[in-house]
């Protein structure tokens, strides 16, 4: 396999540790990035929705306090907005995110990474 994959994640993460798992069972090499150290730019955030096909609601964590204390479920935000706030508060944001090339999927649940092998 030419094209690199990375691994946005928290290593703390579940689903983050079982992505790893998988990506070994596959023999490939993998680069994580833990993007509460190294954190996503809107740019990169708004390029990895768009190899997902995904609206940025789409991967908001809304079981977390700071979905609530921001009242994201009633607020009418535009996708620029919402990745501007996934970018000050990461934990907004689902994870893992898996990228290859131009495709991306989100790792929840973790078979979703297969289809970057199909």
């Amino acid at each position: 396999m030419s094209e690199k994959i990375t691994v946005y994640e928290r290593p703390t993460c579940s689903k983050c540790r079982e992505a790893d798992k998988l990506l070994r069972s596959h023999k490939v090499d993998f680069e994580k990035v833990n993007y509460y150290i190294k954190p996503l730019t809107a740019k990169k955030l708004k390029e990895l929705l768009g190899k997902m096909d995904l609206p940025a609601r789409a991967i908001l964590r809304t079981s977390e306090a700071i979905y609530k204390e921001l009242k994201l479920a009633k607020a009418e935000l535009s996708d620029d907005q919402l990745i501007k706030l996934m970018v000050e508060h990461p934990d907004l944001m689902q994870r893992p995110i898996v990228e290859r090339g131009n495709k991306a999927v989100l790792g929840r649940p973790t078979e979703n990474i297969e289809k970057l092998f199909e």
